[in-house]
């Protein structure tokens, strides 16, 4: 036996060790980015029901005014609520999960529904608000929407922990520090009293 064949074999086991962790990253990083890309596909149902959201308040708005002219105050506090989470909405469609933006979407997103409350509270005072077909109906849609906005809010932060896992998990976390896959920010409403939707029932 020659004394070249124990350095083939060593080579060979040196070479089939670096091929499986080649294998092994590469299959790593495509795992983080599907799971990125999910969680970003994600957001991208929500923002979509947010949009809706935003646009149906401004209808609400000013079916409200005919009734509530003594309210201004509460009326101009949602469109103000209404307007401040369209931006952190728009912020953070650019960059899902950003800790920040989601941080400010989800003030916004409760500051809203604090303002969206209020308007209710108040319109209960209001009969022929309350009777108004328009206002029933955009009632309803809002509140169809608020419903979507929750699943989908749900299935986002499903996938968020999901990747957030993935990328914390050894050795998987190597792979993670090494191509800047960033932890994600679940999207949750910071107020404990505002998590649950806006009551809008007439």
């Amino acid at each position: 036996m020659s004394i070249g064949m124990p350095i083939v074999i060593i080579l060979s086991v040196i070479g089939a060790v670096i091929l499986l962790v080649l294998l092994w990253a590469i299959s790593t990083y495509n795992r983080l980015v599907t799971l990125r890309n999910r969680y970003q596909n994600s957001f991208s149902q929500i923002s979509v029901q947010l949009k809706r959201r935003y646009d149906l308040i401004p209808n609400l708005v000013e079916t409200a005014k005919a009734y509530m002219a003594h309210e201004r105050e509460t009326l101009e506090a949602v469109t103000q609520a209404r307007n401040i989470a369209s931006q952190a909405g728009t912020a953070a469609s650019g960059k899902p999960g950003d800790p920040d933006l989601m941080r400010a979407l989800s003030g916004a997103e409760g500051q809203l529904g604090a303002a969206l409350g209020r308007l209710m509270l108040v319109a209960e005072a209001y009969p022929d608000l309350k009777a108004n077909k328009n206002m029933l109906s955009l009632q309803e849609e809002l509140s169809s929407t608020e419903n979507k906005v929750s699943f989908a809010r749900q299935a986002y932060n499903d996938a968020v922990m999901t990747y957030n896992v993935q990328r914390e998990v050894f050795p998987a976390t190597i792979i993670a520090n090494m191509f800047a896959f960033l932890a994600a920010e679940l999207f949750e409403i910071e107020n404990a009293e505002e998590k649950n939707a806006p009551k809008v029932s007439f």
